[in-house]
């Protein structure tokens, strides 16, 4: 199965703002942004997967005709009590207990990166149980970054290393048996 992830476009926040699953909304240039997205992408997906964020749907609903399926497990890591807050306006100790092992640390209230993983990991072996061609998951870096970590079995605490643009992606080619996995990426 070919399997397209691509990030949603650039997004209207301030600088330094924490917004993992705060729904904050697009840039004014949203509509170039997506049209730019969809020249690089084949307009035949089987099925089309989103995280329910707005950041997300707007591009979701522009590539396929066919229903939209709203995932939460393709949502961006849950920041807890540091969403829609600035980063340097958090506790600083917090934050640094949290930074020096953010991989099984949880901001307040929120989730870590290793249980963003497992809920990545779990959508994408539902994935590969479906009987489709071409699908698309239209998602958050985080996601994205933990895709990539999966399949070519990256340790977490490294995929910050990994830049995910706005507006690209990577395409996967998911195989039944995790052994056959092939990655490459689309540029933005």
């Amino acid at each position: 199965m070919e399997v397209y992830v691509i990030r949603h476009t650039a997004v209207a926040v301030p600088k330094g703002l924490c917004y993992g699953q705060y729904d904050v909304a697009l840039a004014d240039t949203a509509q170039e942004d997506i049209a730019k997205v969809l020249t690089k992408l084949p307009g035949d997906f089987e099925q089309v997967y989103s995280s329910p964020s707005s950041r997300c749907s707007l591009l979701a609903e522009q590539l396929s005709t066919k229903p939209i399926a709203y995932r939460p497990d393709l949502m961006e890591m849950n920041f807890g009590d540091w969403e829609n807050q600035q980063w340097d306006a958090l506790d600083p100790g917090r934050l640094d207990d949290w930074m020096n092992d953010f991989v099984h640390k949880k901001a307040p209230s929120g989730e870590s990166l290793e249980e963003l993983s497992e809920r990545v990991n779990t959508f994408i072996s539902m994935l590969r149980t479906q009987e489709m061609n071409k699908v698309a998951i239209v998602t958050h870096a985080g996601v994205i970054r933990c895709i990539w970590a999966n399949i070519l079995e990256i340790p977490l605490h490294n995929i910050f290393k990994i830049p995910v643009n706005f507006g690209s992606g990577i395409i996967v080619q998911l195989g039944k048996d995790k052994a056959y996995d092939q990655i490459r990426s689309f540029s933005d």
